[in-house]
């Protein structure tokens, strides 16, 4: 560990007044640079009723953030040579092939580009802990949109459809929290990447303060149907035991900044970090690339997403929920909420920003995660402007 305390510092009075003048409840920031965790620091408060106080073990709710995790594995996967991106969905999960889904790709779903982004009927607080009923209605769908043609954000299902793909391609057939655990988490010594709760972990999560919660969606909203009313991402519906305990790798991650800023500074350190080389430069590189077919996304009220072919998002300052960027190749996922976290390959930085006052303020006017991105890079003297 090679910890700046100049930049600890600088991160740390800033996470303070994040908290003195903005509202915030409890923070944690974390921060690799090529390879070496150099920010590791946090404040507040992690449940007001108790008065916890947060510290650098606290987990936090995420929300999308999580979708890193699946696309990682499927990196993963094609790295060892089994799977191809290309290949239909169908010639590793039969069942998918079918309504209409027949040619859509694994790149297809990597990139969000199934047509097929609506939950199934049925899953709801009490079964969306069961994989096998999820991904069966899942594999049953009908696509909303032409496959591989009109970008439809998978925001609820994502997790589901990248999972299982990767479980029917695992030569061992493990559940896709075991493979996570066995072939990400561990091999990356990230172990505090939760897709799933154990109750033993349940009591170091931070408890949700709302701020973002709104109106249910209108029933015919496209969105209502990637994510339906009765699993919005909230406190009430996320702070749920069941939700918890349950495997959702879409909007389900329970992380510590330390542990997802260590997954994004190996992507942005060419795939190796502590001498454990998980994904090659190459595989890397490529997954830095546009995603072909950036048009206006229905699920996301008409927004062009800058996603890029690896299933993570690229810089783009005209779209406000994305990570403040280091470089144009800067990769991110963005979570409901607030939560970020971003590596960019060219300078080998890596940053994470969890918190637990769930808030729409995602501009870089009035989220903290863009003014602590400019500290931590000015105190590392890394240059803190913007790319146009």
């Amino acid at each position: 560990m090679a910890i700046n305390k100049a930049a600890n510092a600088a991160v740390r009075r800033e996470i303070d007044r994040a908290i003195a003048e903005r509202g915030e409840i409890g923070i944690q920031v974390a921060a690799y640079l090529n390879g070496e965790l150099v920010i590791d620091t946090w404040g507040g408060i992690a449940d007001q009723e108790g008065g916890r106080p947060v510290d650098g073990d606290t987990l936090f709710n995420v929300f999308s953030v999580a979708k890193a995790i699946p696309a990682t594995c499927i990196h993963l996967q094609a790295e060892k040579g089994f799977l191809d991106y290309d290949a239909p969905i169908a010639r590793y999960w039969p069942e998918w092939g079918c309504n209409g889904k027949e040619r859509a790709t694994v790149r297809d779903a990597l990139t969000h580009l199934t047509g097929a982004p609506q939950m199934p009927a049925g899953v709801n607080a009490d079964t969306i802990g069961d994989w096998d009923f999820v991904v069966a209605g899942i594999a049953a769908l009908e696509p909303m949109y032409p496959v591989g043609e009109v970008p439809a954000y998978q925001a609820g299902i994502y997790g589901w459809v990248l999972g299982e793909i990767v479980r029917r391609t695992d030569p061992r057939h493990r559940s896709f929290q075991t493979y996570v655990r066995d072939e990400l988490a561990g091999p990356l010594g990230a172990a505090d990447l939760w897709i799933g709760l154990p109750d033993d972990v349940l009591p170091r999560v931070a408890r949700l303060i709302d701020d973002a919660k709104g109106p249910p969606f209108p029933e015919d909203l496209p969105l209502a149907r990637a994510v339906p009313n009765h699993l919005m991402l909230n406190a009430d519906i996320y702070e749920d035991p069941r939700i918890r305990r349950a495997c959702i790798a879409a909007t389900g991650g329970i992380f510590t900044a330390r542990s997802i800023a260590r997954l994004f500074g190996m992507l942005a350190n060419g795939g190796e970090i502590d001498g454990v080389r998980l994904l090659s430069k190459d595989r890397i590189d490529a997954a830095c690339e546009p995603r072909p077919n950036s048009l206006p996304d229905p699920i996301m009220f008409g927004t062009v997403l800058p996603m890029s072919q690896g299933g993570y998002w690229l810089h783009d300052a005209g779209v406000p929920t994305n990570a403040p960027a280091t470089g144009a190749r800067t990769i991110s996922v963005p979570g409901h909420g607030g939560s970020l976290a971003w590596g960019d390959p060219d300078s080998g930085l890596a940053v994470a920003f969890c918190h637990n006052r769930m808030s729409n303020n995602m501009t870089a006017e009035e989220h903290p995660a863009w003014d602590i991105a400019n500290i931590v890079r000015t105190s590392l003297g890394l240059d803190a402007k913007q790319p146009a």
